[in-house]
């Protein structure tokens, strides 16, 4: 079902490009619409439920965007195709792929940064100047901490790991000696 969110995310990232909405807000506003299905068994029900109707389920699209301040019609629209073919189960991973989308089109990528202890500000900015000429890309750093990392650090950027821990260090000598 990853495929079918992907291509759906990039459909509405495409119409968002188009139309010149602020990428920003339309993410932040499917997001309340995906955490309202998300939260409320009674609204999946109803736009889940064959027997209400489409008009139903549109009517109760349009209350539930007005309450949650769903102002760009892009957005209600594109979650209004969700209901009609089917695909609103998918809602809130469609919303998690649209971001990766849109942050792809600006050139961000999220960086996952686990270290031993916290870092002080001086190491993170030259971790991210690091990072970012790694990727080539501006990055969007998120931090955590792990004691069993020993000391070191390990970053995540995407599918692609760097293991610069203690941990992984040692987990590679011992490879390269039971190799040898």
């Amino acid at each position: 079902m990853a495929a079918v969110s992907s291509r759906y995310a990039r459909a509405l990232a495409d119409v968002i490009a188009e139309t010149k909405i602020d990428p920003a807000k339309a993410l932040l506003q499917l997001r309340s619409l995906a955490e309202a299905f998300a939260c409320s068994k009674d609204l999946r029900e109803i736009w889940e439920t064959p027997a209400v109707t489409g008009e139903q389920k549109l009517n109760v699209l349009d209350a539930l965007a007005a309450r949650t301040g769903v102002t760009d019609r892009a957005v209600r629209n594109f979650v209004a195709v969700l209901i009609e073919k089917g695909r609103i189960a998918q809602l809130p991973e469609i919303a998690e792929r649209l971001e990766d989308e849109l942050n792809k089109r600006a050139g961000l990528v999220d960086a996952e940064i686990v270290s031993a202890r916290e870092l002080p500000a001086a190491q993170r900015a030259a971790l991210l100047e690091e990072i970012t000429r790694l990727t080539g890309k501006q990055v969007l750093a998120s931090y955590a901490t792990d004691a069993a990392l020993l000391g070191g650090v390990k970053v995540r950027v995407g599918s692609t790991i760097y293991d610069g821990s203690v941990r992984g260090q040692l987990q590679r000598i011992r490879q390269q000696l039971v190799e040898s």
